[in-house]
């Protein structure tokens, strides 16, 4: 192969490349993030959530812990399910404990999480749902089970001064039902459910 035509393949391999990446590596991912601006802002932008202020609190996707400094649960707030991601719900560090059922570890922490549930909400442990228990396959999980919310609503009234019916009512008014009516199980925001809960009466 003489220079010159080694040369000219090699500058149509080059022009190619630039084509490639100039439709592929900018133009179609700006054309999908318009479209995603577009059609879908709040989805696009990573479903944030706002208080009544306005300010960024969190986001619809994230879970978040609702506890002291001490890591102690604030009673006036429903609490989330545990995460194992990092220090906690850690978007950068998503993942699950990868422990086996009968691993020594998750045997003994979710022992001491029914125990820690059992005595915070006064009831019996073996009444304790599973999702109080086990940390999501993510650690990032934003919801829990209607029966684990149903849990805490004494609690939370209790420590609000507000009626019980009142934060069923709530409770009910933030848990979404399976997707397509058989997909998932039905499911409640705990973000979106304390937002609305500090809304109510701070």
């Amino acid at each position: 192969m003489s220079l010159r035509s080694a040369l000219r393949q090699s500058g149509v391999a080059v022009r190619a490349l630039l084509a490639a990446t100039l439709v592929l590596g900018v133009g179609y991912t700006a054309l999908i993030t318009g479209i995603g601006q577009l059609a879908l802002p709040a989805q696009a932008n990573g479903s944030l959530v706002t208080d009544a202020a306005g300010t960024v609190v969190g986001s619809a996707l994230i879970g978040q812990s609702f506890t002291d400094a001490d890591g102690a649960a604030l009673p006036q707030y429903f609490q989330s399910r545990p995460s194992a991601a990092g220090d906690g719900y850690d978007g950068a560090a998503s993942s699950g404990s990868n422990l086996g059922p009968e691993n020594p570890d998750l045997v003994a922490s979710i022992a001491e999480r029914r125990q820690a549930v059992a005595e915070l909400e006064g009831v019996d442990p073996a009444s304790v749902p599973v999702d109080a228990l086990t940390a999501s396959g993510s650690g990032l999980d934003p919801h829990i089970s209607p029966a684990y919310a149903a849990l805490q609503v004494a609690r939370v009234a209790r420590a609000r001064g507000l009626e019980e019916g009142e934060v069923r009512t709530l409770v009910a008014a933030h848990t979404t039902g399976s997707d397509l009516g058989y997909l998932g199980e039905p499911r409640v925001n705990v973000l979106e459910l304390n937002l609305a809960l500090d809304a109510l009466k701070p």
